[in-house]
């Protein structure tokens, strides 16, 4: 059966973090292979248009952060604000749609702290 795009989030956001901890060890393929029962366009096209536009995303980031930058908060919550912001100024994804499956996965997995300020950081680009 075919996943839903919150569920492929959800796999994108598990591969960026797991690149995160483990890109001197292990290759992003490898990872992605890892975490993809059935290899998929939208998955890839997350994964590396992050991986590709890092520096510009965090860039983007850094700017709407007070007091903070991106890899100050934890590793899960950054990769989910990373993804966030690559479809909102990369691809045709509508922004108050990145922007609610961001909130959507922050909830699950991270404090409400850095949910919030996701939140924020997603506001303020939407806005730009």
């Amino acid at each position: 059966m075919a996943k839903t795009r919150s569920e492929l989030r959800q796999i994108c956001m598990t591969i960026l973090y797991q690149y995160e901890l483990l890109k001197k060890d292990t290759e992003l393929e490898d990872i992605i292979t890892d975490n993809l029962e059935i290899d998929n366009d939208f998955v890839r096209d997350i994964v590396y248009g992050v991986v590709t536009h890092q520096d510009t995303i965090d860039t983007i980031a850094n700017k709407y952060m007070k007091d903070w930058t991106i890899d100050r908060i934890e590793k899960l919550g950054a990769s989910i604000l990373r993804m966030a912001i690559f479809e909102i100024k990369y691809t045709d994804t509508p922004p108050i749609v990145a922007t609610n499956e961001a909130i959507e996965l922050a909830k699950v997995y991270c404090d409400d702290s850095v949910k919030n300020m996701i939140n924020a950081v997603l506001d303020k680009v939407i806005k730009e």
